[in-house]
Protein backbone atom coordinates (compact mmCIF):
# COMPACT_ATOMS: atom_id res chain seq x y z
CA UNK A 1 0.00 0.00 0.00
CA UNK A 2 1.53 3.38 -0.98
CA UNK A 3 1.55 6.23 1.72
CA UNK A 4 3.33 9.31 2.43
CA UNK A 5 5.34 9.47 5.73
CA UNK A 6 5.33 12.19 9.32
CA UNK A 7 7.84 12.37 11.23
CA UNK A 8 6.81 12.84 15.01
CA UNK A 9 8.68 15.55 17.68
CA UNK A 10 10.03 12.24 19.01
CA UNK A 11 11.72 11.24 16.07
CA UNK A 12 9.61 8.41 14.77
CA UNK A 13 8.61 7.68 11.77
CA UNK A 14 4.48 6.76 11.09
CA UNK A 15 3.33 5.72 7.78
CA UNK A 16 -0.32 6.86 7.05
CA UNK A 17 -1.24 5.55 3.67
CA UNK A 18 -3.10 8.54 1.17
CA UNK A 19 -5.99 5.89 -0.50
CA UNK A 20 -7.96 3.17 0.84
CA UNK A 21 -8.04 0.48 -1.18
CA UNK A 22 -11.00 -0.73 -1.83
CA UNK A 23 -12.43 -4.53 -2.62
CA UNK A 24 -13.20 -3.59 -6.33
CA UNK A 25 -10.00 -2.09 -7.08
CA UNK A 26 -10.68 1.33 -6.82
CA UNK A 27 -8.37 3.58 -4.56
CA UNK A 28 -9.76 6.67 -2.61
CA UNK A 29 -7.80 9.52 -1.43
CA UNK A 30 -7.27 10.02 1.93
CA UNK A 31 -6.63 13.33 3.82
CA UNK A 32 -4.08 13.62 6.20
CA UNK A 33 -6.03 12.50 8.93
CA UNK A 34 -7.13 8.95 7.13
CA UNK A 35 -10.26 10.44 6.89
CA UNK A 36 -12.02 10.68 3.16
CA UNK A 37 -10.66 13.57 0.73
CA UNK A 38 -14.21 13.69 -1.01
CA UNK A 39 -16.95 12.76 1.13
CA UNK A 40 -19.05 12.23 -2.16
CA UNK A 41 -16.86 8.87 -2.50
CA UNK A 42 -18.31 7.35 0.91
CA UNK A 43 -20.86 4.11 0.79
CA UNK A 44 -21.12 1.03 3.21
CA UNK A 45 -18.94 -0.39 1.70
CA UNK A 46 -16.36 2.34 2.80
CA UNK A 47 -17.38 1.96 6.18
CA UNK A 48 -17.19 -1.89 5.93
CA UNK A 49 -13.02 -1.23 4.98
CA UNK A 50 -12.41 1.19 7.35
CA UNK A 51 -13.88 -0.82 10.35
CA UNK A 52 -12.04 -3.75 8.86
CA UNK A 53 -9.01 -2.26 9.19
CA UNK A 54 -8.94 -1.45 12.61
CA UNK A 55 -10.65 -4.97 13.08
CA UNK A 56 -13.99 -4.18 13.46
CA UNK A 57 -17.00 -5.95 12.09
CA UNK A 58 -19.99 -3.31 11.90
CA UNK A 59 -23.44 -4.55 13.63
CA UNK A 60 -26.56 -1.83 13.90
CA UNK A 61 -25.36 -0.15 16.38
CA UNK A 62 -22.62 0.65 14.87
CA UNK A 63 -24.49 1.93 11.50
CA UNK A 64 -27.14 3.57 14.06
CA UNK A 65 -24.31 6.05 15.36
CA UNK A 66 -22.91 6.57 11.45
CA UNK A 67 -26.67 7.17 10.53
CA UNK A 68 -26.72 9.78 13.06
CA UNK A 69 -23.40 11.36 12.69
CA UNK A 70 -24.01 12.12 8.79
CA UNK A 71 -27.42 13.48 9.72
CA UNK A 72 -26.12 15.42 11.88
CA UNK A 73 -23.53 16.80 10.28
CA UNK A 74 -25.76 17.13 6.82
CA UNK A 75 -27.95 19.56 9.13
CA UNK A 76 -25.14 21.48 11.08
CA UNK A 77 -21.92 21.50 8.64
CA UNK A 78 -20.26 19.92 11.95
CA UNK A 79 -20.08 16.66 14.03
CA UNK A 80 -21.97 16.26 17.08
CA UNK A 81 -21.11 16.42 20.84
CA UNK A 82 -20.97 13.46 22.26
CA UNK A 83 -23.86 14.33 24.33
CA UNK A 84 -25.93 15.43 21.12
CA UNK A 85 -24.95 11.84 19.88
CA UNK A 86 -26.06 10.18 23.13
CA UNK A 87 -29.38 12.04 23.01
CA UNK A 88 -30.12 11.12 19.81
CA UNK A 89 -29.51 7.45 19.99
CA UNK A 90 -32.10 7.85 22.95
CA UNK A 91 -34.64 9.29 20.65
CA UNK A 92 -34.35 6.50 18.14
CA UNK A 93 -34.54 3.76 20.48
CA UNK A 94 -31.34 3.03 21.23
CA UNK A 95 -31.01 3.34 25.54
CA UNK A 96 -29.02 0.67 26.50
CA UNK A 97 -26.40 1.26 24.04
CA UNK A 98 -26.46 5.32 24.61
CA UNK A 99 -24.10 5.49 26.73
CA UNK A 100 -20.50 7.20 26.58
CA UNK A 101 -18.83 3.99 27.97
CA UNK A 102 -20.76 1.10 25.50
CA UNK A 103 -20.22 3.80 22.51
CA UNK A 104 -16.29 3.65 23.42
CA UNK A 105 -16.49 0.05 23.27
CA UNK A 106 -18.32 0.14 19.70
CA UNK A 107 -15.80 2.26 18.62
CA UNK A 108 -12.21 2.54 20.95
CA UNK A 109 -10.76 5.31 19.05
CA UNK A 110 -13.84 7.50 20.01
CA UNK A 111 -17.11 7.66 18.65
CA UNK A 112 -16.93 10.83 17.22
CA UNK A 113 -13.42 10.42 16.28
CA UNK A 114 -13.51 7.08 14.66
CA UNK A 115 -17.75 7.69 14.03
CA UNK A 116 -17.00 10.30 11.38
CA UNK A 117 -13.82 8.81 9.61
CA UNK A 118 -16.44 5.46 8.76
CA UNK A 119 -18.96 7.92 7.97
CA UNK A 120 -16.76 9.72 5.40
CA UNK A 121 -17.30 12.86 7.05
CA UNK A 122 -13.96 15.17 7.80
CA UNK A 123 -12.18 14.67 10.84
CA UNK A 124 -13.87 16.57 14.11
CA UNK A 125 -13.14 19.97 14.78
CA UNK A 126 -12.27 18.98 18.75
CA UNK A 127 -9.73 16.39 17.09
CA UNK A 128 -7.99 18.92 14.87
Amino acid sequence: MAGTCLWLSAGIELEVSNWLQMGDGRKLALDEHGHLENGEDWSEAVADRFAGQDGISLGDVHWLVLEILRSYYQDYGIEPPMRALVNEMKARGAEDCATSLELYRLFPDGPVRQGSRYAGLPIPVSCI
